[in-house]
């Protein structure tokens, strides 16, 4: 589990590391992303991601530039692999429901986003993600993570025997996201950081356990799906205006929740994908 401790960052005794006290994630104080940070900042920064999965910083005013920078700290941001709109900062994913001129600006709308791991139907899927903050909605939208570290260690120990070696089959639900060749990922994914073992499925891209007859991987999977979204292994973030959140999918699984299409949403995402291979 996340460490549950108040925590300073060497070089600058302003900033802190501030744990939830739920099932992950933890709120650090004292920085601003708007300007460069020191190596050891960045370091702390990244251990206290592998302590507690997710991280968020209040109140910051940044540039698309400073957030592709802070993200380039921790890996190589990459533009995502969805279409959009021509943009200066090819790095930046709008995730948007505000139509101009008659178009969408970004992705993904206002309806629910169900639980997953940032691309897993890809080989190497999603790393890092972040995201910032710039119109919310008066109510919805709310982003909940889940602890897939946690969750794999409740297991019983016969269960994570059954588990051992078996791969399942990650889609994304529309076909041109995909990966030419289909991809499988483990059911128990380790950590390459930290060692830890985490559950690696998701009921937005999982489809199938490989060697398994339908019937037996649905049942399999409908039981984990229900196991993994407990509320003990659940936490909710609210968003405020300014918000910069960024987690580690490799231990995580997140969704989003609906908010009227009326009210106006825009988040900037960066992201750091195509680096690993997923491993038991």
């Amino acid at each position: 589990m996340p460490v549950a401790q108040t925590s300073q960052i060497s070089d600058s005794p302003s900033l802190q590391v501030l744990p939830t006290g739920g099932a992950l994630g933890a709120e650090i104080c004292g920085v601003d992303l708007a300007r460069p940070l020191s190596p050891d900042t960045i370091q702390q920064i990244h251990r206290a991601l592998l302590n507690h999965y997710v991280l968020f910083f209040r109140r910051q005013h940044i540039s698309e530039e400073e957030q592709v920078r802070f993200t380039a700290y921790f890996g190589t941001p990459v533009e995502h692999v969805r279409e959009q709109p021509d943009r200066a900062i090819k790095e930046i994913f709008l995730i948007s429901n505000i139509v101009a001129n008659g178009k969408p600006i970004g992705a993904l709308g206002n309806d629910e986003l169900t639980f997953h791991s940032d691309l897993s139907y890809l080989p190497q899927p999603g790393r890092i993600s972040m995201l910032y903050a710039v119109e919310l909605p008066r109510v919805g939208g709310e982003t909940q993570w889940c602890n897939c570290h946690a969750a794999y260690e409740a297991l019983d120990e016969a269960m994570k025997a059954r588990l051992r070696g078996l791969r399942a089959i990650h889609r994304h639900p529309i076909a041109r996201q995909n990966h030419p060749v289909t991809v499988t990922q483990p059911l128990i994914r380790t950590h390459p950081e930290t060692g830890q073992k985490a559950l690696f499925i998701s009921p937005q891209f999982t489809r199938a356990i490989v060697g398994l007859d339908l019937d037996e991987s649905d049942e399999l999977l409908m039981f984990l799906f229900a196991h993994m979204t407990q509320p003990q292994f659940v936490w909710t973030h609210d968003w405020q205006l300014g918000d910069l959140v960024m987690w580690d999918n490799r231990p995580t699984m997140h969704r989003r929740a609906t908010f009227p299409a009326t009210e106006r949403r825009l988040l900037k995402r960066t992201q750091i994908f195509n680096d690993e291979t997923p491993y038991e």
